[in-house]
């Protein structure tokens, strides 16, 4: 494919006019995986079934959910004490507009929670019909989800009154410890931001949408890419765009060789910094196109864009980079970016 937007030489200062200020809610979002370990694997286990479990300490108090170590001595827990289902509100907040992900849609109280047969409170949701119907004392009790999977949200929330129903029995529930009497839990984790841009991100952006590579002159002369604001050796501030080719040098690299949840690239890759021609900091980016034990320092490369109806506003427009065929560079024309 041509790039009409390539520039022709190193660097191409070009105007800096008006620039629209962008705006974007960036999401987070990741897998986290852990072993519940000897102490709370039997209290996911005892939520599956519809039982609450707490954990005795040296003073003889029961913490609901079980601390693996006594907060007192530092030792392990060892003792677990089902403390039965019904509890005491210890203190409470109205949530009059439930957020996505939590864990009622109407609007609900969170709760700390005390058990008849325990002495720390739990942190759970409340459901009442409004925040006249909800007070330190309320008696309440757990209303469990048919099918429960060892996780706290096994209890979906809690009623006011001091009897509620039992759990429905799982007659064919799956196991969730391994041989091992020990649970792993997978739980989503997500984050979403509203990004605002500075100037010198949105000119940035607005040029990859275009298939240009724009860096940023700050006022003692080097050239950023990605822009900054201000220069992070000095404070000096961008005054100016330049117009980068696509063409650079391998500085440092890492060869990829451990497959990992979500990978998109079947290892062994190239994960490569690579030095635009008139940069003077190097970003990073993929090597692809070679056997990766082909890649090295100096190596020059050039960029491999992806089809101009999938360009947005990200370095993803760059699909990598290839070898560009030049011979090396020599090693003091980068030994101070690396």
């Amino acid at each position: 494919m041509t790039r009409s937007a390539a520039p022709s030489s190193p660097q191409v200062e070009v105007p800096v006019p008006q620039t629209e200020i962008l705006a974007a809610d960036l999401a987070i979002s990741f897998d986290y995986t852990r072993s519940l370990g000897p102490v709370l694997s039997p209290f996911a286990l005892a939520l599956r079934d519809g039982r609450i479990l707490g954990g005795r300490t040296s003073d003889g108090r029961v913490l609901v959910p079980p601390a693996e170590f006594d907060p007192v001595t530092g030792r392990q827990t060892t003792e677990l004490v089902d403390t039965g289902p019904i509890g005491t509100v210890v203190s409470w907040s109205w949530q009059p507009d439930p957020l996505a992900g939590q864990p009622l849609s109407e609007p609900f109280a969170w709760a700390l929670i005390r058990f008849d047969g325990a002495d720390g409170a739990l942190l759970h949701v409340v459901k009442v019909d409004g925040p006249d119907r909800i007070g330190t004392g309320l008696r309440v009790h757990p209303v469990w989800r048919p099918v429960r999977t060892g996780r706290i949200d096994d209890i979906a929330y809690f009623a006011p009154g001091a009897h509620g129903e039992p759990a429905p029995i799982e007659p064919d529930a799956a196991p969730i410890a391994g041989d091992d009497g020990l649970v792993t839990l997978t739980t989503p984790v997500s984050l979403t931001i509203a990004h605002s841009a500075t100037e010198e991100e949105s000119w940035y952006l607005e040029g990859l949408r275009r298939g240009t590579l724009l860096g940023g002159r700050v006022t003692t002369g080097e050239v950023y890419f990605p822009p900054r604001q201000a220069s992070p050796a000095d404070g000096s501030r961008t005054v100016a765009r330049v117009e980068l080719p696509d063409t650079g040098t391998v500085t440092t690299f890492c060869i990829v060789n451990v497959p990992f949840l979500g990978q998109q690239i079947t290892p062994p890759y190239v994960a490569a910094y690579i030095l635009l021609d008139g940069a003077d900091i190097p970003f990073l980016h993929l090597i692809l196109d070679c056997p990766a034990d082909e890649v090295h320092m100096g190596m020059r490369v050039k960029a491999v864009w992806r089809p101009e109806d999938e360009w947005d506003h990200t370095l993803r427009n760059i699909s990598h980079f290839a070898p560009s065929g030049e011979p090396d560079a020599p090693f003091e024309s980068y030994r101070d970016h690396l």
